[in-house]
């Protein structure tokens, strides 16, 4: 099987056997990687005015950088930031890293009309809304829904080129969710629901993000019925046990390896907690994805993270998992 038949095995929960696929959302640390910056660090504010063949370079470039990432630490799955954006530059890129790779990766991008939690300048002023003017969000909310699933069909018009959106809109702070559990039902999850439902029907795969302490609202959000979670942070309290008991077995679980302690802990501290979570991710035989519980982020160390991945490479295979 190629890693995107891989992949898409695993969204579905189906045993797959042999090395658990791994992928991260996002890789940022190309600079160090590759000696180049990642695409969705690049400003092109002179790009309307490139030629062809300069505009052609730059895509090109781009598609390299996600394909030889993906190679170089064995990601099943390849998460693009189009850049710069609009329908056509999307399919462009998607186009290219096609032709390059075939049909080798899963490839996905953001996709999520849901509201997040609002920066530090609009939290008071959205807390507010929340209970003064709950109808006039979902409006916006249908608006923004509506334009989501407007591009995703205007993207599929070239063939399907993309396989899935990752939902990358937060909702949880490390210690509860911004949203209550009512709040969540009346401005999430008729939207949530809907947006995966309507991906489904034009052939999409959906992955659902959210940082944090998920616990409260897990059940919602599985209930819309995405194909996965991420990143089931342990930083915010989640256990994937615990996630599994209470989703069941037919949504696949992403992440749960402590950033923090990649970050900031002893070498044994983040062998012992890879080492957990592929003890967790891989109990039900199946619908599991290794990665980190947020992203390869600006800052982290690239070592540590190679050292995650020698640790997945010995220890995540279904058919020998050695621990």
């Amino acid at each position: 099987m190629t890693h995107r038949e891989r992949f898409i095995k695993t969204l579905k929960c189906e045993k797959i056997g042999g090395q658990v696929p791994t992928f991260e959302l996002v890789f940022f640390l190309t600079m160090e990687a590759f000696g180049k910056v990642h695409p969705s660090h690049r400003y092109y504010e002179q790009w309307n005015q490139m030629s062809m063949e300069e505009k052609t370079l730059q895509i090109r470039d781009m598609a390299d950088l996600y394909i030889d990432t993906a190679k170089k630490y064995g990601h099943s799955a390849i998460f693009v930031h189009p850049n710069p954006g609009g329908v056509e530059n999307t399919q462009w890129l998607l186009e290219t890293i096609r032709e390059k790779s075939g049909d080798e990766f899963f490839l996905m991008m953001h996709g999520d009309p849901t509201w997040a939690i609002p920066d530090g300048d609009h939290m008071m002023d959205f807390a507010a809304r929340m209970y003064e003017e709950p109808e006039k969000l979902n409006e916006e909310s249908r608006r923004r829904l509506d334009r989501s699933i407007e591009f995703a069909a205007q993207l599929d018009q070239k063939g399907h080129l993309l396989d899935g959106f990752a939902l990358c809109s937060d909702y949880c702070f490390n210690v509860n969710p911004f949203f209550s559990p009512d709040q969540f039902d009346e401005l999430i999850v008729p939207f949530l629901k809907e947006v995966i439902a309507e991906y489904r029907k034009m052939g999409y795969y959906t992955i659902k993000h959210t940082d944090g302490n998920i616990m409260p609202i897990v059940k919602q959000m599985a209930d819309c019925k995405p194909d996965a979670i991420h990143s089931l942070d342990p930083q915010g309290g989640v256990d994937m046990t615990r996630v599994r008991e209470i989703i069941g077995d037919q949504i696949a679980l992403i992440g749960n390896v402590n950033c923090g302690l990649l970050q900031t802990g002893t070498d044994e501290e983040c062998r012992q907690d890879v080492l957990r979570s592929l003890r967790q991710g891989m109990a039900a035989g199946k619908g599991y994805v290794f990665a980190t519980s947020n992203c390869v982020y600006t800052g982290l160390s690239l070592k540590r993270y190679e050292m995650m991945l020698d640790i997945w490479k010995q220890y995540g295979n279904y058919d020998h998992p050695a621990f």
